[in-house]
């Protein structure tokens, strides 16, 4: 079981799915709290679901609220940028995407 987790891991970062910032993350995970890197990759994802969610739906509304689009999309921004562990071409894709020049 090990072996198959190394071998994925090896291919995440052969994918550059993974980079060094999430081995810094895994050296946070001690004994006291095994299941840190896990917690804060799902606290990630079920946040950015959410935020994406509630993006879709101010989408939906019309008039366009202008200032609750842009408080989403900050906070998404600041969720991205806060995990460290996602690849800077990913997260540098989101805010280019989300925040043009």
């Amino acid at each position: 079981m090990q072996r198959q987790a190394t071998s994925m891991k090896r291919n995440l970062f052969n994918q550059e799915y993974l980079d060094e910032q999430f081995n810094e993350l895994e050296e946070l995970q001690d004994d006291d709290n095994h299941n840190f890197v896990e917690e804060v990759v799902n606290l990630f994802f079920t946040d950015s679901v959410r935020l994406i969610r509630n993006v879709d739906l101010a989408l939906e509304n019309r008039p366009y609220d202008f200032g609750r689009l842009d408080d989403l999309m900050h906070q998404f921004k600041g969720s991205s940028s806060r995990f460290e562990s996602i690849p800077y071409s990913i997260n540098n894709s989101i805010n280019e995407t989300c925040f043009p020049s």
